[in-house]
This record gives structure tokens, sequence and C-alpha cells, in this order.
């Protein structure tokens, strides 16, 4: 692809991973769990089982899609900075830490680099995990119950073998050390060096590189030194977030994931395990939604093994997205997003539109916020309640619909709550903020109206509303006050385009 225009190229990429979200995740609630599934297309793998302590739970299947193409083994030559390289199996090189042996139940750690994200994906099978020696905070807490955490307790800290791979190796020429917290002496050696380090896990620009941490972590222990109280039998992703309230900037921790179960050839949707002590949010609802089960690391036992039989994986550092079909939240399929109004002797039988206003308002989002957010429509109360009035009035002048104005305080609402709201809307209106994400979500003829201030235009939104093939329409505005009027005068005429 051609690099002469970087802005272009951009939003080329940034289109294409929408589009690749949203196959993933879109699609993902479309089949069903249960036994009786119908058997999958030969193409993907089939449904798997989760046990710890022989507790079993039937595991959710990718989905089945004529147009979904299963991801093919990665092309030795390809391109770095390309298209395929950030969006395709980019993941050209691979690496043995250790080398798998014949037998399934043999230990194994692996890394598939990517020359173009400059990152790789991890897996292994044999590996202990001892939450003892991860220093973070419980997670899954409350908001309210931790308020005023810094969150350097809620990013872990992985101390020397805070996780060990069985290796059969002998006492000669291996260093024996003390495990943390006086365990006895083992014989072990460090599983990946500071070289191999910088070479497939590369500090990058960030403060805290977790999965590097993690990976410096592990230390290859004799298998008579390798025991367990915790088995955890099947595909486990390891996931450390960073922005986990936020809609906009968790978008990528959920393709992120889905990147690195195909890569590793995940069968199934796997389970996720939280390296992360943050509290739990709204957010955790889809996260259950996606995934086949959902645990925190410093919940487990003393000690856990990711899988005897299947494998461990470390994603590339993540972020997040949003989209997801009625049928997830048990919404009826054909449900219509206008309806009827009953005649009377006054008025004839007319449709009614909802029109949802998405606002942006206070709201505690994590430990450290102060429930205030900025500002990106300094007079949106009284922009919404002009909006109301003129619909309450009845003097919008369309005589052949009418409207339904919906007050998206999504803040306080469920993530099915959230969702209901935006498929149900024939029009999404609001300013730019990380509550339209969910336009990804709208269906088909939404109409998007972006109420832009001068200090944020982006073109997030129009680039979604594009990819979706919505409709889309922006003011500008000069700064960050609209005209309550103007706003009303572009509803109208996009009332009037919706053959009202």
């Amino acid at each position: 692809m051609s690099k002469r225009n970087p802005r272009v190229l951009k939003i080329f990429l940034y289109m294409l991973l929408l589009n690749s979200l949203f196959l993933c995740i879109y699609f993902a609630f479309h089949s069903s769990p249960s036994s009786s599934s119908p058997e999958p297309h030969p193409n993907f793998p089939l449904r798997f089982h989760f046990s710890v302590n022989n507790q079993s739970a039937i595991q959710k299947p990718w989905p089945i899609l004529p147009s979904y193409l299963p991801w093919t083994p990665p092309q030795k030559n390809l391109p770095s900075g390309s298209c395929e390289g950030y969006f395709g199996n980019g993941f050209t090189r691979s690496v043995d830490f250790i080398k798998p042996r014949i037998s399934k139940e043999g230990s194994r750690f692996r890394c598939f680099y990517s020359e173009t994200l400059q990152s790789s994906i991890c897996e292994g099978r044999n590996l202990r995990m001892v939450p003892d020696r991860i220093v973070v905070s419980k997670g899954g807490e409350k908001l309210t119950e931790v308020m005023g955490r810094k969150e350097e307790e809620e990013l872990p800290v992985f101390r020397e073998g805070a996780f060990e791979v069985a290796e059969e190796i002998s006492r000669s020429g291996f260093k024996s050390h003390r495990r943390f917290g006086g365990e006895g002496s083992v014989v072990s050696r460090r599983l990946v060096n500071e070289e191999m380090l910088n070479e497939y896990i590369q500090e990058g620009g960030i403060d805290r590189h977790t999965m590097r941490d993690l990976v410096a972590s592990i230390r290859a222990v004799g298998t008579e030194d390798f025991v367990c109280d915790e088995w955890v039998e099947e595909p486990t992703l390891l996931v450390t977030r960073f922005e986990y309230a936020n809609l906009f900037h968790t978008v990528t921790d959920w393709y992120s994931a889905y990147v690195s179960s195909r890569v590793t050839g995940l069968p199934n949707r796997p389970n996720v395990v939280f390296m992360d002590g943050h509290c739990t949010t709204q957010l955790e609802e889809t996260w259950t939604a996606l995934f086949s089960g959902i645990r925190y690391a410093k919940k487990l036992q003393q000690t856990s093994l990711f899988p005897p039989r299947g494998s461990f994986t470390i994603g590339i550092r993540n972020r997040a997205f949003q989209g997801i079909d009625r049928r997830t939240f048990g919404f009826p399929v054909n449900r219509h997003r206008s309806s009827e109004r009953p005649p009377s002797s006054s008025s004839p039988s007319t449709s009614v539109h909802n029109v949802l206003f998405v606002r942006r308002e206070d709201y505690l989002a994590h430990p450290r916020h102060g429930g205030k957010v900025q500002s990106r429509l300094i007079n949106e109360e009284e922009v919404y309640e002009s909006l109301h009035h003129w619909v309450a009035s009845g003097s919008t002048g369309l005589t052949k619909c009418g409207i339904n104005l919906v007050n998206g305080l999504f803040a306080h609402m469920s993530m099915k709550d959230q969702v209901r709201a935006i498929q149900d809307a024939s029009v999404i209106i609001g300013a730019h903020g990380a509550g339209l994400t969910h336009i990804v979500s709208a269906t088909p003829n939404t109409t998007i109206f972006e109420i832009v201030s001068v200090e944020f235009r982006r073109p997030h939104f129009e680039l979604i509303a594009k990819w979706k093939g919505l409709e889309y329409h922006a003011m500008h505005l000069a700064n960050s006050r609209a005209d309550p009027t103007a706003v009303i005068q572009k509803l109208h005429e996009i009332m009037k385009s919706l053959g009202c």
C-alpha cells in the first residue's frame, strides 16, 4: 500500500480495524453454546470445556459465517507496515523457548512476533502461576469500596518466579534458588533472557509493559518441583486491562484478545483471567458475553496450572471495543425502531421515531475519578431541554411521523439498556465522546448527528458511520456552545429526509 499520504493510510487502517472488530464481536453472539447446536463448519474448531477441580462448563464456539474466513498461516515475506501486517495474520516470526515434545502432556512456551506491531503473542502449556508473587490489588470489587486506590496498586508487578513452567532438567548446570516466600530451594533457569526480551517484546513507548514483565518473571523448573493446587485445563487468556471503564478506549482490548486467540489457534472462545486488579465496571458485562469465563488472578487459589492439555495465551497490549447483536441480551430480533401512534379524533395514525440524545454526564468512572467529566458541549442541558420542548409542544411541523426523544444517560445504564437504546433509535444525536462508540451497534438506516466542538474535531465517529453505511451529519461549532435553534433546524431536516 502506498505511504505517500499518511493521513489516508491511517484512516484506511482505522476502518479496517473496525471492520475486523465488528465481524468478530457482532457475530460472536449468533451461536449458542448448548449441546444441541449444529456441528460447526470444518474450517472452525469444535467447542471445548473449561474445568477447575473437575467442575466443567461448556465453552462458547467461534461464529460460523460463510464470508468469515479462518486465519491462514502468516506470509513469510509480509511487508512491514502493510494492512495485512496490522490487521491480518502479521505474526510472521516464532521462537520456541521450550520446544514442544511429541507428548501432548509436555510443556511448551513460544512467542509469535509481528514486525509491524513490534510485539508478540506468547503461549505456553504446563505453566504454574503463583499469585503470592504477583503484587496487585484483588480486583473485581465495587467501585464505591475502593475509592482513592492508586492506579499503581491495580497494575501487576511480577516478582521472579511469578510464573513457572515445567521442564525436564538435570540438577547439574542449572541455578538453584530459593522460591519467594521461603518455599525451599529448587533448580531452575530464567526462561527468557534480556536479549530475547528486547528482540521479541520491546519496551516500546509505554511506562509499564506488563506483558514483558510477566514473561521476564517466568522460570523453568524441574518436573519434581512442579506442584499445583488448582488446575485450569482449557485455553485461557491472561489479560491486563489498561482502559477498563471507558468504552472508546477499551475498544481494542476485545480485538486484541480475539487476535491472540486466533494466532495461537485456540479452538473456541477462551476463558479470561484478568492479571490486573481493577474494580468491576459496566464493561465487564460485555467481557462475560464475549468470552467463556472471566476470573481475577488474585482470586485464584495459591497456585494454578495453565493448562496441561490446552494452552494459555498472553495477548498483545490491549485496549477495547463495543459491537453487540441484540440477540446477545435476548432482544426480539425483528423489533422495530418506530411504532404506530393510536389514532385519535384530532390526529391521524402516524409512526413515531426514536431520537436518542447521547448525554455526557458526571459519574464515577474509577477509584481516582472525581465524578466530573470534561464538557464537550457546555450547554448540553439547554440543547436537550430545547429539543424536549420542541417535541412536547407539538411544534415540530412534521405531519407524517412523530418523535420520541430519548434521554441517553448511559453512565447510569446497564450495557443491555445502552445497546437497546442504540438499536431502537432512528436518529442518534450526541456531542463527540465515548458514548458515540455505540454506533457500531446501530441498525441499518440509522442516522448519526454529531455535534463537534472546536476542541474535538476528530474523525472517529464519522469513519465508524461510513464503515457501517450509516447516514452521517456533523454540526461543527466555533467553540463549545451550540445554538439550540440550529440543532432543532438540523434535526427537522433529518426527520423530513426520513419521510416525516
